[in-house]
């Protein structure tokens, strides 16, 4: 509890952004403040941005910045840079880490140099042939929220899926298609969090299913074979090490029936009332204003040690 004496902290909540995932990042900065919002200790802004400059940054007077956006822009790396160079702590991955856990395919690297399963893949250039066999996915290669995701079955829907998609997106990748079970395990501050079963009602857990229909099923801890639970939440960690991440991420597997296969990670996941770490830290015994704060707070004290360090070698 904060005393008389005691200065709230000043965070400074950014959500919007240029990317498609724009509406997505409104409903989950919106949530963040107002769950900030439930501890004395916070004071709390709301800001709707588009691409800043650190001095428009600066001018919100955050004591630390939670930058609350999905996508290309505000997920992968641009909006990192931008807050790197105005030494305010924020939430969330460095640039290096979050540009990684952006690009599927280097994604899939690292899952490679770590012996994380990952399904068979290949990068997708205009022109080049592709060495996946049908069924596969064709997905772009820096997007999330299942933006831009299509099943190909056959030659003549790849064929229309690279038409379509290349127009949009510089850089496609093409997965072998694996069917089953659909798992996530979130992470917050090296710990990883109950795993989590994706039910959708029809079809695959695409961007309507995330975010615009209320029918898909989320079972907390479900029954799955013995130490299939601990190897998802060690693969899961295996793959935040492996890419440098920090404070919270989410990533995501499919089982097959024998083996589970890391999708991607989200260095940002969303926070909005269908979201999956809010749901699997609320069944480990931490609310949204827990959770929320404890980022804040890991933010914070990360950029005091730093300081710290820098002190000292000085």
């Amino acid at each position: 509890m904060m005393n008389a004496s005691t200065k709230p902290i000043r965070v400074a909540v950014l959500m919007g952004g240029p990317d498609p995932e724009h509406d997505v990042s409104l409903a989950s900065g919106q949530r963040v403040a107002m769950a900030l919002r439930e501890d004395s200790n916070f004071e709390v802004t709301e800001h709707t941005i588009d691409r800043p400059d650190g001095g428009e940054l600066l001018e919100f007077g955050a004591d630390v910045i939670f930058p609350v956006l999905h996508g290309p822009y505000g997920e992968g790396g641009p909006l990192q840079k931008t807050l790197e160079t105005i030494d305010i702590p924020f939430v969330g991955s460095d640039s290096k880490a979050a540009a990684m856990g952006m690009d599927k395919c280097e994604t899939k690297k690292r899952c490679l140099a770590s012996g994380i399963p990952t399904l068979e893949w290949t990068e997708l250039h205009p022109g080049s042939k592709c060495t996946i066999e049908c069924p596969l996915v064709v997905k772009p290669v820096e997007e999330g929220s299942s933006i831009g995701v299509q099943i190909c079955r056959d030659e003549s829907a790849l064929r229309d899926a690279r038409e379509t998609l290349q127009k949009t997106h510089g850089r496609l990748m093409a997965e072998r298609l694996a069917t089953g079970r659909e798992l996530t395990v979130g992470i917050i501050t090296n710990g990883a969090l109950p795993v989590i079963e994706i039910v959708p009602k029809t079809g695959s857990y695409d961007y309507e299913a995330k975010y615009q229909r209320d029918d898909t099923d989320y079972i907390l801890d479900p029954t799955l074979p013995n130490g299939l639970k601990e190897s998802c939440q060690k693969h899961a960690l295996a793959l935040w090490h492996q890419i440098g991440a920090r404070d919270v991420a989410r990533v995501d597997f499919i089982f097959d029936g024998s083996e589970c296969w890391v999708l991607e990670i989200n260095t940002m996941p969303g926070f909005t009332e269908q979201s999956l770490v809010p749901k699997a830290a609320s069944h480990h015994g931490m609310n949204m204003t827990t959770l929320c704060g404890s980022l804040v707070r890991a933010a914070l004290e990360r950029h005091d040690r730093i300081d710290a360090n820098k002190l000292a070698r000085s």
